[in-house]
């Protein structure tokens, strides 16, 4: 029980994170130089507000629950289908923006650009009744996996170029549409 929640989280986090993979992945490329402050400032911004968009989308959702609990699980679903469906389709037309993560306006900027997915996973998951209990571990997970998949991003973004992020994005849409199809099963 506790390593299948473990690996849920996980799941659940890579494929959150996945654009923010992209965006530090690609943004990299034009950044005169990466340094590690850079690379610390940028993956923590974007793990602050990834999470925090997480924890305030569950928030919202949990609020209005009740007013919609009948078809919270098909609300919960479509989300999800439009973020993931979203997230992939951009993959494959390989047409993600590029975001310079020069300034710390900038990096706020594309930390929420690559967090609104977060915001309406988050309000999926309390219409789908987890509780805050099961949305603790996804939390942590997101921060986590967030700060690593922008450090690996930004620290990969000058050896491989923007070609692998594309790629991220489909795999991260599919695990958000897959997620989507366990509400209704």
């Amino acid at each position: 029980m506790i390593i299948a929640t473990i690996l849920s989280a996980i799941l659940f986090a890579l494929s959150l994170c996945a654009d923010c993979f992209a965006v530090s992945l690609c943004s990299s490329v034009t950044l005169k130089r990466v340094t590690v402050r850079k690379i610390m400032l940028v993956s923590g911004c974007f793990a602050v507000i990834q999470t925090g968009l997480l924890l305030f989308g569950w928030g919202f959702g949990y609020l209005i629950l009740g007013l919609v609990e009948r078809i919270a699980k098909w609300i919960g679903f479509l989300l999800l289908l439009y973020v993931g469906g979203s997230m992939f389709w951009s993959g494959l037309k390989g047409d993600s923006e590029v975001r310079n993560l020069d300034g710390l306006g900038n990096v706020i900027l594309g930390g929420v650009a690559t967090s609104i997915d977060a915001l309406a996973a988050g309000a999926s998951l309390s219409m789908a009744s987890v509780d805050l209990n099961g949305l603790a571990p996804m939390a942590v997970a997101v921060f986590i996996c967030t700060v690593l998949s922008v450090v690996l991003g930004m620290w990969g973004g000058s050896k491989f170029g923007p070609s692998v992020g594309p790629v991220a994005e489909i795999i991260g849409g599919c695990a958000l549409v897959g997620i989507g199809i366990g509400f209704l099963i």
